[in-house]
């Protein structure tokens, strides 16, 4: 009988319906070891609503959100608000591989490695600045949340704008209970995650009269730009395509011996100069000059000339990650071409998977599952959504770029970064900087733009020498779109 009792206990605590709670918080006290400093911090695990246009909570968004424990005025703290992108993707990888505390057991080079676990960021900014990551719908432990009395409209949540809407709202909401209107104020984003945030200068302000300090672009998803398949979309590829092929080395020798910054520039200057005008002429191009740039696409890419041809100049990235290593028997990764995949067919135009990606899993999922419940004390049966389901999803009226340039220019402090690696191919660096150069045309705020370049893909951080450089600018970022004492916001 006794062991009855027990066994309807065990079933009374494991078989209950999974939900998600509206509010809760676990905070933990923690210290972490920073350019050599010791910094103590709490991190608090929680949940906060969101509401609908009749104040009926619809939703709760899941956080992780780090204060250093020794400051007692927060007045001139700034606060750091992070998100990913997909756009169904949690807000893990900076979180823990990035700018917080601790980061996941990988080695130098951003591999997996076993035992899977969380050590010390050495590197955090911690100590300079408390830290949010936040978790859209449907991503991490975010859930919508189910009652008999709402009724949940997906498109209101689900959307360029619609996403930025009530991510402003519940971020003033984070603001308010946690008393950071006095703070200098930051916004992060990777991937699309930059494309929420470029959005969400303008719609802090605009709607919350909440202006910030400085917006953070990593690896750029600039979707007037991406997958076009315009002249400049296609041209902007090639300075990726010779970063990866070097990084093979299966350049031209003379090119192979030169550093990877010597040759850049030379390749965006081409790109610039004459793919971009030869692919506009499209088949009009003169066909003594067609071949003649299919010479330099076939010398900058480490293809060959003749595929240059075959793809009328425009080679796909998806056949170049497939064909690069073709002859020795592997493709390269997408958002990563330093990760290298095996095909059950050298044959063929794409790569089977994402070579990178599956790797990234491979180490991050075990990583934060036991960091939330293990190290930070939240304890949920829900499934942590590394990835969740968001779609579909509306892109139409996506004028985040526009938005962005007027949050700037309606606000002197407003500064901005971008930081991107040479290996991505996804959301490639030269789009990057081809995005920070559209985006006020006239050339007034070029001064309040920052550009920075790794050695590494999507995740730079992910390789350990870029982990330390990416941070430390990041942090001179942040101190130094810090104004003044007394200085004013004005032209």
């Amino acid at each position: 009988m006794r062991y009855l009792v027990i066994l309807c206990c065990i079933c009374s605590l494991y078989g209950q319906n999974r939900s998600l709670q509206q509010e809760s918080a676990v905070t933990t006290e923690h210290q972490v070891t920073i350019n050599g400093k010791i910094i103590p911090y709490t991190a608090t695990a929680g949940t906060q609503p969101v509401w609908n246009s009749s104040d009926k909570v619809v939703a709760s968004l899941f956080y992780t959100y780090y204060q250093r424990s020794d400051i007692k005025n927060r007045t001139n703290r700034p606060l750091l608000i992070s998100f990913n992108g997909g756009p169904g993707s949690a807000s893990v990888w900076m979180h823990i591989a990035y700018t917080g505390p601790r980061i996941l057991k990988v080695d130098e080079e951003g591999f997996p490695v076993q035992p899977y676990g969380i050590k010390e960021n050495p590197y955090s900014v911690l100590d300079v600045a408390d830290i949010v990551y936040v978790n859209p719908i449907n991503t991490g432990y975010s859930r919508f949340i189910k009652t008999s009395d709402v009724k949940i409209d997906k498109k209101k949540y689900f959307g360029v704008n619609a996403d930025i809407r009530y991510l402003a709202e519940w971020i003033n909401t984070f603001v308010t209970r946690n008393n950071r209107w006095l703070s200098p104020k930051y916004i992060i984003g990777e991937s699309y995650g930059a494309t929420r945030v470029s959005g969400l200068a303008l719609a802090l302000q605009n709607s919350h009269w909440m202006y910030l300090n400085g917006v953070i672009l990593v690896s750029p998803a600039d979707y007037k730009v991406l997958r076009q398949g315009n002249p400049i979309s296609v041209a902007l590829n090639l300075p990726y395509f010779t970063a990866a092929a070097w990084h093979h080395k299966v350049l031209d020798k003379k090119l192979q011996e030169k550093d990877l910054l010597e040759i850049l520039p030379v390749v965006e200057k081409f790109t610039l100069e004459e793919l971009i005008p030869a692919l506009a002429q499209g088949g009009f191009l003169d066909k003594n000059k067609k071949k003649q740039i299919a010479e330099k696409i076939a010398l900058y890419s480490g293809l060959s000339v003749q595929t240059a041809l075959q793809y009328n100049l425009r080679i796909p990235t998806s056949f170049f990650w497939k064909d690069l290593l073709r002859e020795k028997g592997f493709t390269v990764g997408r958002l990563d071409s330093r990760y290298r995949g095996l095909d059950r067919e050298d044959a063929g135009n794409r790569p089977d998977y994402n070579a990178e990606l599956t790797s990234w899993l491979h180490s991050f999922t075990p990583a934060i599952n036991y960091y939330l419940r293990e190290q930070l004390n939240y304890k949920t049966d829900l499934s942590y959504n590394m990835f969740g389901s968001v779609h579909p999803w509306d892109r139409s009226n996506d004028n985040t770029r526009d938005n962005l340039r007027q949050a700037m220019a309606q606000n002197p402090n407003l500064r901005v970064m971008i930081q991107s690696g040479y290996y991505d191919g996804a959301t490639t660096y030269f789009n990057a900087k081809y995005t920070m150069w559209q985006i006020d045309p006239s050339g007034k705020l070029q001064n309040r733009f920052r550009f920075e370049g790794y050695r590494s893909g999507h995740m730079m951080y992910l390789r350990y020498e870029d982990l330390k450089s990416s941070n430390a600018h990041l942090r001179e970022f942040i101190e130094n779109s810090i104004p003044e004492k007394q200085q004013s916001a004005k032209y």
